[in-house]
């Protein structure tokens, strides 16, 4: 008899042992959903952001230097974003060897690249 009461209690206990292993991993998602969230809206915040500073850096440009065009503000930008690229991979320490197309026209092929991927992402989307 009492062999028969420790698995019955034996079974309510695993039961319960599951339960709340179950309610463990539900929290768990869910925590991880609310962070993905968090982290996907700091992110649309800070490309906002990023957005704005480009669109107010343009139009100071254009008023300094008048004749402008936007494209070509963001060709600058571009290329100058490059260099620092460029810059930043070779401080580090971890980099052994970098091969890139280095021509002022290459520059510039970069730079149309990477607009006409903006502009294809862009109709993508829509």
């Amino acid at each position: 008899m009492n062999d028969i009461n420790a698995a019955q209690r034996e079974q309510v206990a695993a039961s319960a042992r599951g339960e709340a292993e179950k309610i463990l991993v539900v929290k768990r998602a869910e925590a991880q959903a609310e962070s993905n969230a968090l982290q996907g809206q700091g992110i649309a915040n800070q490309r906002k952001a990023i957005i704005e500073g480009l669109q107010g850096s343009i139009e100071r440009f254009q008023t300094v230097v008048g004749g402008t065009s936007a494209a070509e503000v963001m060709r600058l930008v571009l290329i100058t974003q490059y260099f620092d690229t460029i810059k930043s991979i070779g401080e580090s320490d971890k980099t052994n060897t970098l091969f890139l197309p280095h021509s002022p026209g290459a520059v510039k092929d970069i730079s149309d690249q990477v607009l006409q991927s903006m502009l294809v992402a862009d109709r993508a989307k829509a």
